[in-house]
């Protein structure tokens, strides 16, 4: 992925607050070594908790106490290659989505990204490194610890610069359904329906985000043809990777399919693709879908 030379998004705030370090600090405690992030990152994907959840979004709680690690948001240091990296993907989802929303006649808020380690207070309650990366609407940021880019690469089997920009743009994807009304419908619904009932709503709306961010893909390469060849092969691997079958028979040799919550490989890639081939948010309506 040719992304070096492009525009860099302002949006981006950095909380990290000490520099690196081998493993996930939180507070003034000890390191967190990657096979414990990669575990609880696995749990709350695979038994049902979306991270939305965990951070009490969708309860109105604010069930995580952990302590938190993080300064003061400022710019992130200019020789910090990595955060340009997330910077310039930023600033793509920031063009694409400004376009697609103003065709629409609508406006595009966007959004700011923090970058964290460890742990960091946000409007939905304290979010951890565990969690993943997350977007939460309360104050319509999205969170992300880089650390787990390692975790995907080395944990997951899914390595690349655009497995990882697909990530980024997963969750700007949460962002706009947002924007567009669908998250605070769909939060509307919880206590009204039965646990499996919203599980399968949960699978619908991270299905549409994996649409969305294939949408963003296909105007990204149309305006800026930077993808090399492998490129999409990375994202499509990295949607694969995170499907609730997948990740559920690596970890406990069982799939259970009423607990999942963001979709099968299959129908997470298929939903991206759908995306990318269209390049059109009219064909991500994975709500009236008959089959996923």
């Amino acid at each position: 992925m040719k992304w070096q030379g492009h525009r860099q998004s302002d949006n981006v705030e950095d909380r990290r607050a000490g520099g690196g370090g081998g493993g996930f600090r939180v507070g003034g405690g000890g390191s967190i070594g990657i096979g414990t992030i990669v575990i609880a990152v696995l749990a709350s994907w695979i038994f049902g908790i979306n991270p939305l959840t965990v951070l009490g979004v969708l309860g109105g709680g604010d069930p995580v106490s952990a302590p938190q690690s993080q300064g003061p948001a400022t710019k992130p240091p200019a020789a910090d290659e990595m955060a340009g990296f997330v910077s310039t993907v930023l600033a793509d989802t920031e063009d694409v989505w400004n376009g697609i929303l103003r065709t629409g006649g609508a406006q595009y808020r966007e959004p700011k990204l923090v970058l964290f380690r460890g742990a960091v207070g946000t409007a939905c309650g304290t979010g951890q490194s565990a969690m993943g990366p997350f977007y939460c609407p309360g104050d319509q940021k999205v969170y992300l610890d880089m650390g787990f880019f390692d975790t995907l690469r080395s944990r997951m089997g899914a390595p690349g610069d655009f497995a990882q920009a697909y990530v980024i743009s997963h969750e700007v994807a949460h962002h706009v359904q947002n924007l567009l009304g669908i998250t605070g419908k769909v939060d509307a619904m919880r206590g009204r329906v039965s646990e499996q009932q919203m599980n399968a709503m949960s699978v619908r709306v991270e299905l549409q985000a994996d649409c969305f961010a294939g949408v963003w893909a296909h105007h990204s390469q149309k305006g800026k043809g930077w993808l090399e060849r492998g490129d999409l092969e990375e994202a499509l691997n990295a949607a694969s990777q995170i499907g609730d079958d997948n990740l559920q028979r690596k970890t406990q040799g069982t799939i259970v399919p009423e607990s999942f919550t963001h979709g099968t490989s299959q129908q997470r890639t298929s939903w991206f693709r759908r995306g990318l081939e269209s390049g059109t948010v009219q064909q991500c309506n994975t709500f009236d879908a008959q089959r996923l």
